[in-house]
């Protein structure tokens, strides 16, 4: 056990990832006196309470579990959602292609559970969200506040973008919606000239239409691309590719607001 000082110790209240001798993955939170049942035996909270990260603590029928904290991705595949999630490999893209940083002002819209939400924070992006149903508002609120807290600079408001967008000067919107295209429009209008577009979309024929649109609007630099995720198997001499992979999910098209006299410049498209 460690002292309470150190930062590796795991403390009551805060969340685990626990890993049984099959590499399966449970996502718990430490509660003193409390226990996580599996198939493969069950594990005191108290063992991992105090315990280092990186420990192994015996389950009931003598098997030892890893428990260590969670990464994002951890969380984002494992957390209660109220729609799809955006995988970890779009998110770490999204972060990059949208050049997302402390301090730049986002507009997200299409929370679904908070995966996006949570990913534009930890990279220190303040964040206006709109969402049309609440239960998915609610989900978002609460995934967003259990990893990260209340203060952090995240407004969930029930709006359609569809519609308009309210605040003026933001330096990034990001969407995750099936007609993005209908944005552009109101986009321009809160975007700060220079400003980054990024939306997610599932088909090639919406980001088409989306790519075709941007040709008429102020939006210009545009660029789409897909995430693969390949691991590989690597054990003694037998090294080859696992037979599964994270294959298509979506495509990330980005775009940048420019300046009236700069929209017909040959950059336009990418």
């Amino acid at each position: 056990m460690g002292s309470p000082e150190d930062r590796s110790v795991l403390l009551d209240g805060e969340r685990v990832l626990l890993v049984d001798p099959k590499e399966r993955r449970y996502l718990i939170t430490l509660r003193a006196g409390a226990s996580f049942h599996t198939h493969v035996g069950i594990v005191a909270h108290d063992d991992m309470i105090g315990a280092y990260e990186g420990s192994t603590v015996p389950g009931s029928t003598g098997r030892r579990f890893l428990v260590v904290r969670p990464t994002l991705s951890d969380i984002v595949l494992k957390m209660p959602r109220g729609a799809q999630v955006i995988y970890p490999k779009d998110l770490a893209a999204i972060l990059m292609v949208a050049d997302i940083a402390p301090g730049v002002k986002v507009l997200e819209s299409g929370v679904g559970s908070g995966a996006l939400s949570m990913a534009l924070l930890r990279a220190g992006a303040e964040v206006v969200a709109y969402e049309l149903r609440e239960d998915f508002a609610n989900v978002a609120r609460k995934n967003v506040a259990d990893l990260l807290g209340e203060d952090v600079p995240y407004l969930v408001e029930l709006r359609d973008v569809y519609e308009g967008i309210e605040e003026r000067h933001f330096d990034r919107v990001v969407l995750d919606l099936p007609e993005p295209w209908r944005v552009l429009p109101h986009a321009e209008r809160a975007m700060r000239p220079g400003g980054i577009l990024c939306a997610y979309l599932p088909t090639i024929n919406q980001t088409s239409e989306l790519r075709q649109a941007m040709e008429h609007s102020a939006f210009g630099m545009a660029s789409t691309l897909e995430v693969l995720h390949r691991t590989w198997h690597i054990e003694a001499r037998s090294v080859r590719p696992d037979h599964r992979m994270v294959g298509h999910t979506g495509f990330l098209t980005t775009a940048r607001l420019l300046c009236p006299d700069e929209r017909d410049a040959p950059t336009r498209a990418g």
